[in-house]
């Protein structure tokens, strides 16, 4: 999910592996023993074939939902969804507090909402934009790695107290140069949270954005776990500059297990992202996308998201809705 100011949106509405990736001390002490190691040995990630599509077993293909934040008061939030008439959401949390967990729990039993994920990001500044950006999303600054990855992990244990299936963040402006070492160091931090993830029965999904989709591809061979996915965000590639998502769904498709149905342009500013509008008033092609995506036989959700508030950002989102109704059929 880009934000410009995602936090004021939300609140309103291990060893050395053999191709050569070092995985660091606290991806090897998060283990709890030896057999937590072998999903990362290189002969054993080998072997995956598939990837463990957790959470859409028996459920409705292209599915509506929206991505909110939920705050201390779940059940507001999710009363917002069920009155939009959406089925699912995406729950943004920027914290865990004790009693939160049931307080999710009760609401999404409440308003028989399924919560296809777990949103996570921080903690720590993260601005976003492609000078700042670089230097303080995801996984990739060093300064604030060991916090992220222990912050995911939390997600992980909350996401597993509520019954949800995936844990999602964005990993940052992973290198497109996969001798870079922070290419290496980015990687073993996957892994280990990915792994966490892995243990607690759930998928981690990177969501689309600062990097182009062969770069995301690439990490994801080379941490190469089974319970892998992308949360496609339409526009984020847009808005970044880094592809057209007609064309990197061919790329990515294999991958998703999550939609971001939003809209955008192309950025112009070279110090700034691209302007986030609408569905149907950015360069985003749904009509192609949707058809792509039935094609695929694509399982998940299709979780509309607005990244302004107050009034407009519901009547968008009610705009959304029957947009995206009549594509799906």
């Amino acid at each position: 999910m880009q934000r410009q100011d995602r936090r004021k949106f939300l609140k309103g509405s291990v060893v050395a592996l053999a191709a050569g990736l070092v995985v660091g001390r606290e991806a090897i002490m998060s283990a709890e023993n030896f057999e937590d190691l072998q999903p990362f040995r290189p002969e054993i990630r080998a072997a995956y074939s598939t990837q463990k599509a957790f959470g859409n077993e028996g459920k409705k293909p292209l599915r509506l939902g929206l991505i909110i934040g939920i705050g201390n008061d779940p059940d507001a939030a999710l009363g917002k969804v069920h009155d939009l008439g959406l089925p699912t959401c995406q729950a943004y949390c920027e914290d865990f507090p004790p009693g939160l967990a049931k307080k999710l729990t009760a609401a999404l039993g409440k308003y028989g909402i399924e919560a296809t994920s777990i949103v996570v990001g921080g903690p720590g500044k993260e601005v976003w934009d492609f000078y700042g950006g670089p230097l303080t999303i995801g996984l990739v600054p060093r300064e604030t790695r060991a916090a992220r990855i222990a912050h995911i992990k939390k997600a992980s244990e909350f996401a597993k107290e509520c019954g949800v299936a995936a844990v999602q963040t964005h990993c940052g402006f992973i290198p497109e140069n996969p001798n870079d070492p922070v290419y290496a160091e980015t990687v073993g931090a996957l892994i280990d949270v990915a792994g966490y993830c892995r243990r607690n029965g759930q998928n981690f999904r990177y969501e689309t954005g600062q990097e182009t989709p062969i770069t995301l591809v690439r990490a994801m061979k080379d941490v190469g776990l089974d319970n892998q996915g992308v949360n496609f965000d339409l526009a984020n590639l847009i808005l970044y500059g880094k592809a057209n998502p007609v064309d990197a769904i061919e790329i990515l498709g294999p991958y998703v297990q999550g939609i971001h149905a939003k809209d955008g342009l192309w950025p112009t500013n070279p110090k700034e992202l691209g302007e986030e509008v609408a569905i149907g008033k950015g360069k985003v092609d749904f009509p192609r996308i949707i058809a792509r995506l039935k094609e695929m036989k694509y399982p998940g959700a299709v979780t509309i998201e607005r990244e302004i508030s107050g009034a407009q950002q519901m009547a968008d989102v009610r705009g959304a809705k029957e947009y995206l109704e009549k594509l799906i059929g």
